[in-house]
């Protein structure tokens, strides 16, 4: 299946999701939570982070750190569900405009209990990524790449699907590296507040594909022939099952592949 072929798989079951709603209250609050659990760990567990999903459930419910554990895996844990929880805020709000500052405070609510000094301000020095060529802007550099990238992503919106501008907001993010840590974390919060704008699913990347995630990023920095198409292709194969996963919850039978 191409890219095209996924994204009109994507929407047509979007347009089938839709037919079996509106959500009651209650039902939302719930799904929130399921979410929000799912992509912290997820999320996290993406950059190393020891906490199981139970483990992650456990902190966000009810507070509770997880004895043996790195202090700092339950800071990253603690900080995202804030993080996402402002996220989902802000993507409910029909007068939000994309800027610099709604980038920052989702680094700062994440990152503010592990590093308060460099929470939500661009990095004061040269980063690096392991396992890649690819070198990051100077630090001098990273404001106005940051200022390109808010009115880049002005102008691509109406030019590209939403799943694909979403991984493409996503990969921009991590080209930069504004930060001086938490740039995944950040970029992927990015990526679900464009998707849920847009009547799409949270995507999660399971710590599974944590390889062709990688490789897909890698793809897209060569400095040679670079292409997005790994990366967005990874990007709707996450939504897609978020797609599967939704229905299952709520018993809907999505069109069958052949029909679609």
């Amino acid at each position: 299946m191409t890219n095209h072929e996924l994204l009109d798989r994507i929407d047509r079951n979007a347009a089938y999701i839709r037919e079996h709603r509106p959500l009651s209250e209650a039902e939302i609050k719930q799904l929130d939570a399921y979410y929000k659990i799912g992509t912290t760990y997820s999320s996290n567990a993406l950059e190393g982070n020891s906490l199981t999903l139970s483990e992650t459930k456990v902190l966000l419910e009810d507070g509770i750190t997880v004895g043996g554990k790195p202090l700092r895996d339950c800071y990253e844990a603690a900080g995202h569900g804030r993080a996402y929880d402002h996220m989902v805020s802000l993507a409910r709000r029909k007068d939000l405009q994309l800027t610099e500052d709604v980038i920052k405070r989702l680094h700062f609510l994440f990152y503010s209990g592990i590093d308060a000094e460099e929470a939500g301000q661009y990095r004061k020095g040269q980063v690096f990524i392991s396992g890649t060529e690819y070198v990051p802007p100077t630090a001098a550099d990273v404001p106005v790449q940051m200022a390109g990238l808010i009115l880049d992503l002005k102008q691509k919106q109406a030019a590209l699907h939403p799943v694909e501008y979403a991984a493409y907001a996503h990969r921009r993010l991590v080209d930069i590296h504004p930060f001086q840590d938490g740039n995944g974390r950040t970029a992927r919060l990015l990526m679900n507040l464009l998707l849920i704008r847009q009547g799409y699913f949270v995507v999660s990347i399971p710590p599974i594909l944590r390889h062709d995630y990688i490789a897909a990023l890698q793809l897209a920095q060569r400095s040679e022939n670079p292409s997005d198409e790994a990366f967005v292709r990874l990007i709707a194969e996450c939504e897609l099952e978020a797609q599967k996963d939704y229905a299952r919850m709520f018993k809907i039978q999505l069109p069958s592949k052949a029909s679609q």
